[in-house]
C-alpha cells in the first residue's frame, strides 16, 4: 500500500527537519563538502521549518509529508518561481526530501504526484526544479515523472565550493 499524502502541520516540523537533514546527507555524500553536511543540525532545521510554516501568507505555498504507519518518511514543497527568466505563472518545486531508507518505495513518486497534481489544481502553467548536475539518481527520478532540463544551469554555494544545478521544467494542465 502507497503512503499516505497529506498537508504538512506544526507538529511535523521535527520529523520533516530528520527527512530533510537526513535526505541531503545521504543523496548529497560526495557531491559537496562532507563537513557542511555534517554540521546541519536537525534542531534548527526544525525551528526554519516552524518559522517558514507560521509566517507563509502565500496559499500558493505548499507543503505536504508523506506517512507510513504513522511515522513521517517524506516531505516536499512548491510555490510560485523564484526565477526571474521563467514565465509568470510557473510554479517551483523547492524540495521534495525522503528518508534514505523509503528510497524507491513509492514515497518519492507519491510526493511527486501529489505536488504536480496541486500546481496544476493551483493554476500554475508550468513547474521547476532545481537538482545537482552530478545528482544522477535525482534526475532520473524528475525525468521519468516528467521533467526535462531546460537549459539553465548555475552554480550553488555551499560550505565553500560551489556544485552546479540544472533547472527542470514541466508543462502542467488541470489533469496534472
Amino acid at each position: 500500500m502507497g503512503p499516505l499524502v497529506r498537508a504538512m502541520t506544526a507538529d511535523d516540523c521535527d520529523a520533516v527537519a530528520a527527512v530533510r537533514i537526513g535526505g541531503w546527507r545521504w543523496a548529497y555524500a560526495g557531491l559537496m563538502p562532507q563537513a557542511y553536511l555534517d554540521a546541519m543540525s536537525v534542531e534548527e532545521d526544525a525551528a526554519d521549518q516552524r518559522t517558514r510554516l507560521n509566517s507563509n501568507t502565500d496559499s500558493r505555498v505548499v507543503n505536504v509529508v508523506a506517512e507510513r504507519a504513522g511515522a513521517v518518511v517524506g516531505w516536499g514543497c512548491l510555490g510560485p518561481c523564484r526565477d526571474p527568466d521563467v514565465p509568470d505563472g510557473s510554479g517551483e518545486l523547492y524540495a521534495l526530501y525522503v528518508r534514505p531508507e523509503h528510497v524507491s518505495t513509492g514515497v518519492g513518486r507519491a510526493l511527486a504526484r501529489t505536488l504536480v497534481e496541486r500546481a496544476a489544481v493551483d493554476g500554475f502553467s508550468s513547474l521547476v526544479l532545481w537538482v545537482l548536475k552530478e545528482n544522477d539518481r535525482a534526475r532520473r527520478f524528475y525525468e521519468k515523472a516528467g521533467f526535462t532540463p531546460d537549459g539553465a544551469e548555475e552554480p550553488f554555494d555551499v560550505g565553500g565550493a560551489s556544485v552546479p544545478e540544472l533547472r527542470y521544467a514541466r508543462s502542467l494542465t488541470r489533469a496534472g
